[in-house]
């Protein structure tokens, strides 16, 4: 059976759809179903999508997908990856075990395009670094 996972995050649109792009792309078992959503649905960001694919992961074929969407599905783990969804999460009647880590939101950047997309690249391989540390914990 396997393990499944949501990502839960404002808008859907950077932080929860690199996280479960690294999420996916690290389960080399095929032993996660891994979701993401948002609170609200702002669509997946173009940068977002960049700099995965720089980094070899490719998350163009995410969609942005309500909460709502997701209500019915017994989670083990929600990771809520930035503190508006964590402080308004709704309920889930399941067993789920609760994870927070408050990322950088790389969808506010200003600057040039190189700038902005340099804050993306950081804030990708901050993802990157905990979900392999998530990971690990999994299968240790």
């Amino acid at each position: 059976m396997k393990t499944k996972i949501l990502i839960l995050c404002t808008g859907n649109s950077c932080r929860s759809q690199m996280l479960q792009g690294w999420l996916q792309h690290f389960d080399q078992i095929n032993a996660l179903e891994v979701y993401s959503a948002g609170l609200e649905t702002h669509g997946v960001n173009a940068n977002a999508i960049k700099v995965m694919a720089e980094a070899g992961v490719d998350i163009s074929n995410h969609t942005s997908d309500h909460l709502d969407k997701y209500q019915a599905i017994d989670f083990d783990y929600i990771i809520t990856v930035c503190d508006h969804a964590k402080e308004n999460c709704p309920w889930f009647p399941s067993k789920a075990q609760r994870i927070h880590h408050n990322f950088t939101d790389p969808a506010g950047a200003t600057g040039t395009e190189q700038e902005i997309l340099n804050i993306f690249r950081s804030v990708r391989d901050d993802i990157k670094a905990f979900a392999q540390t998530f990971i690990a914990s999994l299968y240790s």
